[in-house]
């Protein structure tokens, strides 16, 4: 015992228990001074102090003789923490807000955006040649402006602090800056990533601001629409219309109601929990989705498990010839990727080119109809599904004494009655848990829905729910969909489905302690 500690003969570490400390802790140390830069540059000091704090408590647990259970405990309480509790509180905040398209940022962040995309080019102002980088990763950093004057070939850099000249650059023959120090230049793919981002930035100057015109020209111009803190309102210099702040929502409104593009992020309390549940169109689709969504996740467990336990009844009687080989086969879907399968079985059921189809001479468009569509991805999870069930069942159907069947035989059960009385019951003490766990994995089976119905069919008057989607798939359609991401109301629904597995889990589960009991 005491070597697979890492501890010598007298109790204390073994050179190689050392080095192993030594590697880990290091490793401690370097990603806790890696995540230390970036808080402190935020001001975020709270995350600082939980950062030393369970660097400290690391260090004091793996540097004392003593508390052995603690080092076992620690890496798997902290991934607990970070992978599991962190999202899901994150994810209860998100609930909590407008965050989403135009909700993303600060007030201060959505007037500085309101006044950049205003801003319109001065007469006589310089027509800069634009680079466009970031100071960073091409993904993440900060966009900046890398500029040259035409008439004097002069190169600038333009960041959201302003304008800085810039020595260290180079240019082609166009004044074109191809290459600067300390800035990562974009190419067409990384400029496309980062559109939105490039649209919103401006380098501010005296007399306003410095936007893009297109990838190759900047040009110097005044903001159109100007925040005033007096009236806490945003005022056209043109046309002198105004829209005022509302801070519930989080935007900028006029006197009709309409609202400027750039909002900010606020608190709405349980407006996303209340939206679900009174708004009538949401209401409906809502509803109409977690019923269907029940549906499958049961159906699925039902079917999948009815057939894999018949195969495996099928397969367990002792001296079957070819009993190796057969399980063998049964299995074999089970090791192949299942989203490959998907994607393969969605073929299958091309109405023109698909497999199906053409083999039974249908002309069937399987995703055109709810009950076609809702048939074919039950019948790509029964294919999917049914040989885990059937390994499972192998595997409890093996443990049950056989004695217990035999002395039902020779009391004069017949093998239904027996199989009913006691095969059946002692397997559900076995697979209760399985079966639950696998109602929860389906009940989320985001790929099951979006590889192969992508939720369709979709009626006419609601692109957002389709017949086939699950709980999931429309909250990932809201928060990533085309019509504009809504990731608080997106959250919102998280929540409710958080609760709905829970709740039927833990209900399940005291089922499962019944049948314990019974047996």
């Amino acid at each position: 015992m005491r070597r697979k500690l890492g501890l010598g003969a007298d109790g204390t570490a073994s050179p190689l228990g050392l080095i192993i400390k030594i590697v880990v802790l290091g490793l401690v140390a370097a990603i806790a001074v890696w995540a230390a830069f970036p808080l402190i540059g935020t001001g975020n000091w709270l995350g600082l102090a939980v950062l030393l704090l369970v660097t400290a408590v690391i260090f004091s647990i793996y540097l004392s003789p003593r508390a052995i259970p603690a080092k076992y405990l620690i890496p798997g309480t902290l991934f607990l923490i970070v992978f599991q509790v962190l999202p899901v509180l994150f994810t209860l905040s998100t609930a909590f807000t407008n965050f989403g398209d135009a909700h993303r940022g600060s007030k201060d962040e959505a007037v500085a955006a309101v006044e950049g995309s205003s801003v319109q080019q001065v007469p006589g102002s310089t027509v800069y040649t634009l680079t466009i980088a970031t100071d960073g990763e091409p993904g993440s950093g900060d966009i900046v402006f890398l500029l040259t004057d035409p008439a004097t070939k002069a190169a600038f850099v333009g960041t959201a602090d302003g304008l800085e000249p810039l020595n260290d650059a180079t240019q082609n023959t166009d004044g074109k800056i191809t290459e600067a120090g300390g800035y990562e230049i974009l190419d067409i793919a990384e400029v496309s990533a980062r559109s939105a981002d490039i649209v919103e930035f401006s380098v501010p100057t005296d007399r306003g601001a410095i936007k893009n015109q297109g990838l190759s020209r900047a040009f110097e111009g005044t903001p159109q629409q100007a925040y005033d803190a007096g009236c806490d309102c945003v005022k056209d210099r043109t046309t002198g219309q105004t829209w005022t702040a509302n801070d519930d929502d989080g935007l900028f409104v006029d006197g009709q109601g309409q609202a400027l593009a750039q909002g900010w992020q606020v608190n709405v309390g349980f407006r996303n929990f209340a939206e679900v549940l009174t708004n009538p169109v949401i209401r409906a689709s809502f509803l109409k989705i977690l019923l269907w969504n029940l549906g499958f996740a049961f159906g699925v467990v039902l079917i999948t498990f009815a057939l894999g336990l018949l195969v495996a009844l099928v397969l367990n009687k002792p001296g079957l010839r070819g009993q190796r080989l057969y399980r063998s086969l049964i299995i074999l879907p089970y090791a192949m990727p299942a989203v490959a399968m998907m994607l393969v079985w969605r073929d299958m059921f091309n109405t023109d080119f698909g497999l199906i189809n053409r083999l039974f001479g249908l002309d069937v468009n399987w995703f055109g109809s709810a009950p076609s569509s809702m048939f074919a991805i039950l019948l790509v999870q029964l294919w999917l599904g049914y040989n885990y069930m059937f390994l499972v069942s192998t595997g409890a159907l093996q443990a049950i004494p056989a004695d217990l069947t035999e002395a039902a035989q020779v009391d004069g059960a017949r093998p239904f009655h027996a199989f009913r009385t006691i095969t059946f019951p002692l397997l559900l003490v076995a697979l209760a848990p399985l079966l639950i766990s696998s109602f929860a994995f389906n009940f989320n089976n985001f790929t099951a829905i979006y590889l192969v119905s992508e939720g369709a069919p979709f009626p006419p008057d609601n692109p957002q729910a389709g017949a086939t989607d699950i709980l999931i798939t429309y909250t990932y359609r809201l928060a990533f969909g085309g019509a504009g991401a809504q990731y608080g109301f997106a959250a919102a629904i998280s929540v409710f489905i958080f609760l709905i597995v829970a709740t039927i889990s833990i209900v399940s589960f005291r089922r499962t302690h019944a049948l314990e009991e019974i047996n």
